[in-house]
């Protein structure tokens, strides 16, 4: 996917980039390939392959949730930035908290953020089951995201005691969801979630599918949960 047809596909979705937008996907692009040499960001590096699998992938959750509202969003584990920051690049007015477990990718992101000149992104070096514990953290975002971290029934438990009641957790997701939704959904009834819809989209170039999986805060997260580092991976509700 080239920078035109990335432009050419989003404007078919409602989503107009400027010239200012558009280059900051490419000082991302840069930016991304040449800290990639210092440290593993990513295995993806051609530009098309960029644009197509981490810039599109990320937004396409637009395509799904509507974005346009002044929210507070929370990005658990996000790696290089994604979801988060292709959505906050489309979405500016949107306000990004990105929470990652290692603090190499943190300097990344706020070296990258400053290059953007992205305002109303804070960074976190944290493991999610302690931020979520956090009482300055944890009920307070409108949406929770997150890209390909873990199963369902595991993210529950990381993201959904960050959302506040009645705010949206929604999960980025490869192919044969629906099998990982049918083992976490007491979990993430459990958490106070509800799953409201279920998105299937595809990857326009490589044709791959995605899905977005949009769950909603009912009820307050039980005070125990998260649980401490590393049982929600090794023991899943």
């Amino acid at each position: 996917m080239n920078e035109q047809q990335f432009q050419e596909l989003l404007m078919e979705k409602g989503i107009t980039l400027s010239p200012e937008q558009l280059q900051q996907f490419q000082t991302y692009y840069e930016v991304l390939v040449e800290w990639n040499e210092k440290m593993n960001l990513t295995a993806i590096t051609e530009k098309e392959e960029v644009y197509e699998k981490h810039f599109f992938d990320s937004i396409m959750a637009a395509f799904s949730f509507d974005f346009s509202s002044n929210y507070h969003i929370c990005d658990v584990g996000a790696g290089a930035g994604f979801p988060s920051l292709p959505i906050k690049i489309c979405f500016p007015h949107l306000k990004i908290t990105i929470v990652d477990s290692l603090n190499k990718r943190i300097g990344f992101l706020e070296h990258l953020s400053s290059e953007l000149n992205l305002e109303n992104v804070f960074f976190y070096h944290d493991r999610a089951e302690l931020f979520g514990k956090n009482k300055s953290h944890r009920e307070t975002y409108d949406v929770v995201t997150a890209r390909a971290v873990a199963r369902m029934s595991v993210l529950g438990e990381l993201c959904l005691p960050l959302v506040k009641q009645n705010g949206y957790f929604v999960a980025l997701k490869g192919p044969n969801v629906e099998e990982e939704l049918d083992t976490g959904k007491q979990a993430i009834k459990m958490l106070g979630g509800e799953v409201e819809k279920l998105d299937t989209l595809t990857l326009p170039g490589e044709k791959s599918e995605r899905n977005i999986v949009t769950i909603k805060k009912i009820k307050t997260t039980p005070k125990k949960y998260p649980r401490k580092p590393g049982t929600p991976n090794k023991n899943p509700l």
